[in-house]
């Protein structure tokens, strides 16, 4: 892959997470300075020898994104120790469904937009401060084809997808004009560890590869998607 992100700093939010790994993978590929968050130690550790000599452009943090003031300040030190901040990749999410709405326990709906809503909302408030001043930067939501496709017994899911879609369609429009732009993507079922776990009787040869979507979301970081902006991208 040629290096068209050197001298770039890229910052993945959940960037050791089954399609975070490729997308954190696929900007080391491409040249840049990456800072991946995490949960989980071994998380971090495997995506470092994953990608063996690279590594010395990685960088992690355990911050937790949905905490606005742990992330101002994760943010602030990335800037200060590099200078920019190029790129914003949301990568965190997640999934419980399987009950009608009337069946679902009564927080079901907290924990999902805690998860897939909540994290684009306080990383987006960090960076874009940042990338308004430099007059360029990109962020890029990870978002879910059910934001737009709404399964049954899976509202909640539904719900929080298709407010982290709205929420960015509103950043964007907050944001034309300026060099910064901002975009979804919605995949389908991803083919990683924890979906094939959750659905072993899954069709898993339909599902679209981690690496894939990864190659989705450096288009649009890239200059050859500079006219895209504003827009959600099923995958």
């Amino acid at each position: 892959m040629s290096e068209r992100f050197t001298a770039q700093v890229v910052l993945i939010a959940r960037g050791t997470g089954g399609l975070g790994r490729a997308i954190s993978a696929a900007f080391l590929d491409g040249g840049a300075a990456v800072i991946v968050t995490y949960r989980r130690q071994d998380e971090f550790d495997a995506l470092r020898r994953a990608v063996g000599t690279r590594a010395s452009r990685l960088e992690g943090l355990t911050v937790d994104v949905t905490n606005e003031a742990g992330v101002l300040q994760a943010v602030t030190a990335i800037v200060t120790k590099h200078g920019r901040l190029d790129v914003l990749t949301n990568a965190v999410g997640g999934y419980e469904a399987g009950r009608k709405l009337w069946e679902m326990d009564a927080n079901v709906l907290d924990k999902m937009l805690s998860v897939n809503l909540l994290p684009g909302y306080v990383l987006s408030r960090a960076v874009v401060p940042i990338m308004l001043r430099q007059g360029h930067g990109v962020i890029v939501n990870v978002a879910s084809t059910a934001a737009v496709e709404h399964a049954t017994s899976a509202a909640a899911y539904a719900a929080s997808k298709a407010a982290a879609v709205a929420m960015i369609d509103s950043l964007a429009a907050d944001l034309k004009g300026t060099g910064v732009r901002a975009n979804s993507i919605l995949p389908s079922i991803i083919d990683t560890e924890a979906n094939r776990h959750a659905m072993p009787n899954a069709d898993f040869s339909k599902w679209p590869k981690p690496q894939e979507v990864a190659r989705v979301i450096l288009f649009l970081c890239g200059d050859d998607a500079k006219l895209i902006h504003g827009e959600s991208i099923q995958v």
